[in-house]
């Protein structure tokens, strides 16, 4: 059983910056970060591949967030900077290999002046 447990989330000014853990994350799973403001979609930011070799991003994260992942303490990391209001949302870490696929609570993000 795998237990992903997000955490670093927070209040953050415009034009601040934020990181974000996902614990339990094993080097085994491909990784994403997804986020869901109040009345959207679930949507994917950011992921990582097994063994960091590969990294993408949506556009609105391309140039501001940056994926990356710790193999010896199972975590996953997403350094957010230069954070909009629209960037407000809970995060979730998304784990997947094969047809396996684990989620996280999520951790709220809130960015406001």
């Amino acid at each position: 059983q795998v237990q992903l447990v997000e955490s670093g989330g927070g209040l953050v000014q415009p034009g601040g910056s934020l990181t974000l853990s996902c614990d339990g994350a094993r080097g085994i799973f491909n990784v994403g970060w997804h986020r869901q403001a109040p009345g959207n979609r679930r949507e994917l930011v950011a992921a990582i591949t097994i063994g960091s070799t590969k990294e993408n991003y949506a556009d609105s994260a391309k140039g501001r967030f940056t994926s990356s992942r710790d193999h010896a303490k199972n975590t996953v990391y997403i350094q957010m900077n230069k954070l909009k209001p629209e960037d407000a949302a809970v995060y979730y870490c998304h784990a997947v290999r094969g047809t396996a696929s684990y989620w996280g609570p999520g951790t709220p993000v809130t960015v406001s002046s």
